[in-house]
């Protein structure tokens, strides 16, 4: 059976690859938006990463018209009132290394205790089915701030979150640990069973 593509709403490379690790075995290929032809600024004016998530997938699919899927994630740091939040690619500002940020909230957690560094990632996914259909999920990973930037890989805000459980920051883990436990792996998952379920039901559901 021919896959069914789906246009993921990034141009982030180390998103793409996970969203196409998770999607791998399944019934649908996972392309992105410049290979789509999918040139656009997308304005990220939602006050939540669910709105921000549909704001995505409905641009792109506005343009493709085809299956558009699209997230938004980001980090909640209890002590700092959940920023970044939404503002967590914009922080600081949107052409800022992430190495930059990630010293600069390390600096203002700088004498906090471990009780009081909880933060969590979070990721709102949106597909848009192309008949217009709206499915949506929301999956978050607990951990807490480190005390120093640890790890090489994954990317963004990975060095800084620690995970009790593993004993490691995100950037610690192998992409097959991240993807487990991961918001963005949690979510794409979800979505892969929801997914699965349209196939299953089929057009004359």
């Amino acid at each position: 059976m021919d896959k069914k593509t789906i246009v993921f709403a990034t141009s982030n490379k180390g998103k793409l690859n996970e969203i196409k690790e998770i999607f791998k075995d399944s019934a649908y290929e996972i392309i992105s938006m410049k290979d789509a032809g999918v040139d656009i600024d997308i304005d990220e004016n939602g006050s939540t990463f669910e709105e921000n998530a549909f704001i995505k997938a409905t641009a792109v699919y506005d343009i493709t018209g085809g299956i558009v899927m699209a997230d938004d994630s980001g980090l909640e740091v209890d002590y700092l009132e959940k920023k970044p939040g939404v503002f967590s690619s914009r922080y600081m500002g949107k052409d800022t290394p992430y190495e930059a940020k990630n010293l600069h909230i390390l600096e203002l957690l700088k004498d906090v205790p471990d009780n009081m560094r909880s933060a969590r990632f979070v990721s709102a996914i949106c597909c848009i089915m192309d008949d217009g259909e709206v499915l949506e999920t929301t999956q978050t990973l607990e951990g807490k701030i480190s005390h120093e930037i640890l790890g090489a890989e994954g990317f963004g805000y990975d060095p800084i979150v620690y995970i009790s459980d593993y004993g490691k920051t995100c950037a610690q883990l192998s992409i097959e640990e991240k993807n487990k436990i991961s918001h963005r792996g949690k979510a794409l998952r979800q979505m892969k069973i929801m997914l699965n379920r349209k196939l299953e039901e089929g057009p004359d559901r």
